[in-house]
C-alpha cells in the first residue's frame, strides 16, 4: 500500500482520486465487485493510492539494502514476490553486483521477478518457502528478504559467505490483528516475545545478530474493495478469506467505514541484522 510520507504530489493526487470516490457513493455490491475482480499477483500495491495507506517504518529498508548492495558481489532476495523493492534497489545502484538471484514460491509471481531482474542478469528460481535454497554454501556475501512467510535462519546461514550479510523486514507478530481479528475473533497470544524468539532462532543457526528493530505503523482501509483486495493479495491474514464466507463482516465493515472514514489497523514490522562469523 502507499506509504503515508510520500511526495505532496503524490498526497494532491491521492486527495483528488478520493474526494471523487467518496462522491461517487458506490454500492456495497459495486464494491465487492470491484475488490474481487482486482488484479493480486505481485507484490505492487499501487492499485491501492487514494484507497488505502499505510505509515512506513522509520528505518527506510530499500535504502539500506542498497547500501548494502554496493560493497557486496552476490546477492540472494529470499521469498521476492515479485522482485518489486528488490529491483528497485538494484536499480539505484550505478555498478549493481555481479550475481544476483532470489527465490520464490508462488509460481503467478515467477514471471514477474524474472521481468524485473532481467536487466541485472537476475536468476529467479522456484523454491518452495520451506525448502532448502538451491545454491552452494557459502555463495553469496549478502542475503535480503522482505517479509518472508518462513524463516529458513540455517540455510540462510548456510549459503552466505564467511563474514556475510542478512539483512531483512520481517512481519511483526499480530500484524494487522484488528484485520483478522475482526474476521476470525480473538486469536491465541504466545507468550514467548517474538524478540526472544528471533534472537535464539539466529543465534541457534550460527549467525551473529547485530540489529533487531521493531514498529508499529497505521493502516487505513477507507472502502471495502481495498479491504477485499488486501485480503485476497495478503493470504495469510485470514487464510480462509472468500467474500462468500465474509460477506455479513464486510456489509458490517462498509457500514463502520461509511460512519467513520476508514477501517484502522497496525502492522508490526521487525528490522533484523545478522552476520555469519568468518
Amino acid at each position: 500500500m502507499q506509504a503515508t510520507s510520500a511526495a505532496p504530489s503524490w498526497l494532491r493526487r491521492a486527495a483528488r482520486e478520493r474526494l471523487f470516490f467518496v462522491n461517487s457513493h458506490p454500492t456495497l455490491d459495486e464494491l465487492i465487485a470491484e475488490g474481487n475482480a482486482a488484479p493480486v499477483d505481485g507484490w505492487d500495491f499501487s492499485w491501492f493510492d487514494g484507497r488505502a495507506t499505510e505509515q512506513r517504518p522509520p528505518w527506510g529498508y530499500h535504502r539500506l539494502i542498497a547500501e548494502r548492495m554496493r560493497t557486496a558481489g552476490s546477492v540472494l532476495d529470499v521469498q521476492t514476490g515479485g522482485a518489486e523493492v528488490y529491483a528497485g534497489a538494484l536499480g539505484s545502484l550505478e555498478h549493481p553486483p555481479a550475481v544476483v538471484a532470489a527465490t520464490e514460491s508462488w509460481p503467478p509471481n515467477l514471471a514477474i521477478a524474472r521481468a524485473k531482474l532481467e536487466p541485472f542478469g537476475g536468476t529467479v528460481v522456484e523454491a518452495a518457502d520451506d525448502a532448502p535454497f538451491p545454491f552452494g554454501d557459502g555463495t553469496f556475501e549478502l542475503v535480503t528478504s522482505r517479509h518472508p512467510t518462513f524463516h529458513a535462519w540455517t540455510e540462510i546461514a548456510r549459503v552466505l559467505a564467511p563474514r556475510g550479510t542478512f539483512i531483512g523486514q520481517l512481519i511483526g507478530e499480530r500484524t494487522n490483528s484488528a484485520v483478522f481479528e475482526y474476521f476470525l475473533g480473538p486469536q491465541p497470544i504466545n507468550p514467548v516475545p517474538q524478540r526472544d524468539r528471533l534472537t535464539d532462532a539466529v543465534r541457534e543457526a550460527g549467525l551473529e545478530l547485530v540489529t533487531l528493530q521493531e514498529a508499529s505503523t497505521k493502516v487505513e482501509f477507507f472502502d471495502v474493495a481495498a479491504l477485499i483486495v488486501f485480503l485476497r493479495k495478503v493470504i495469510w491474514t485470514v487464510p480462509d478469506f472468500t467474500v462468500e464466507r465474509y460477506r455479513d463482516r464486510i456489509a458490517d465493515a462498509h457500514e463502520l467505514i461509511t460512519q467513520n472514514g476508514s477501517f484502522v489497523s497496525h502492522s508490526k514490522r521487525v528490522l533484523l541484522e545478522a552476520r555469519k562469523p568468518a
